[in-house]
């Protein structure tokens, strides 16, 4: 099957979310005006990747700064139930596209690096179409942003393959491309905060191993877009310091750079795709499947969710912390 995947490459709004949502329905129009029917936005596009900042946090210690930060950081979150989710899904049905979407998602008091499906559903109206949780939040990640759990690994159906995301560093996880590739997934989302010249040699290495298409997107963000007086940063305060420098791209399940790498500028990038490609590239691989010895190397995946609380049958569910579930 031939189709037109896109990528977006531009910034979050910071502490701005109504005016990011605009910003991602522009591009979503733009992408469907280009034949696109699959696009991806980076890692935390709505509520922002907070590049730089230390929330005024230290070993052993916070401050009363820090935690007037996290409340910024906060209040810009969505949940998944949200009228701003709400309006992109029915956008994406609209545009008849299929969106994997970077979010900061508020569930209770926990913030999760999230990313999230939108599309058309069998009547053709838009909605959230599942959700991913990341895993493992890297470095001082972990300070702002909870843990995901194996619940959330599920691809989704779509007409042109099974979608996923793996977020940012996720993709290290050998456990976890492998998780992703045994669902068949065609279209593998690499939302990103990395802009070094090393993540396209990833990008290249996971579409070969998984033979699949892979759709990596990472932020443009400049310091004009995150200004020191925003929240604390540790990072340079001249206004052109690019604290993100992109490098989003499209590549092929043989490894081959079907569009980008770009650098330093926003873009919406676009390539033609033959889904074909995938079963002409599995000749001679398929990591789950004839290239795969189940009889010496097995892998097992929790896909439960894992809840701190567990209320006895009957209980009122209401002071739970289940995430909403679109």
């Amino acid at each position: 099957m031939q189709l037109t995947a896109a990528v977006a490459q531009t910034a979050t709004v910071m502490f701005d979310t109504a005016a990011t949502v605009a910003r991602a329905e522009s591009l979503m129009h733009e992408a469907a005006q280009r034949g696109a029917q699959v696009l991806v936005f980076p890692e935390a596009f709505l509520g922002g990747y907070p590049k730089g900042a230390d929330f005024h946090n230290y070993i052993g210690g916070r401050t009363p700064q820090g935690r007037e930060d996290f409340k910024k950081y906060f209040d810009a979150a969505v949940t998944l139930d949200g009228p701003e989710l709400a309006r992109l899904a029915k956008t994406a049905g609209r545009e008849k596209l299929y969106v994997c979407i970077g979010i900061i998602e508020r569930d209770g008091g926990t913030l999760y690096c999230t990313a999230v499906y939108l599309g058309p559903d069998a009547q053709g109206e838009g909605r959230v179409l599942g959700y991913h949780r990341k895993l493992m939040p890297t470095a001082l990640e972990r300070l702002v942003w909870g843990y995901g759990d194996g619940s959330t690994l599920k691809a989704i159906d779509t007409p042109y393959g099974k979608l996923g995301a793996v977020i940012c560093w996720e993709n290290y996880m050998p456990a976890m491309r492998m998780a992703m590739y045994q669902q068949r997934v065609a279209l593998y989302c690499a939302p990103t905060a990395d802009d070094r010249d090393s993540w396209i040699a990833s990008m290249q290495h996971i579409a070969m191993e998984g033979r699949c298409f892979v759709l990596s997107s990472c932020q443009h963000l400049r310091r004009t877009d995150f200004p020191m007086d925003a929240m604390h940063n540790r990072l340079p305060e001249a206004d052109d310091t690019l604290l993100m420098r992109g490098g989003s791209c499209i590549i092929g399940p043989l490894g081959q750079v079907l569009a980008g790498p770009v650098y330093g500028e926003d873009v919406l990038l676009t390539a033609e795709i033959d889904t074909g490609d995938i079963a002409r590239a599995q000749m001679d691989f398929d990591p789950v499947g004839h290239y795969a010895r189940p009889d010496v190397f097995q892998l097992a995946v929790n896909t439960a969710p894992q809840r701190a609380v567990h209320l006895a049958p009957g209980a009122s569910t209401q002071t739970g912390s289940e995430p909403s579930r679109p």
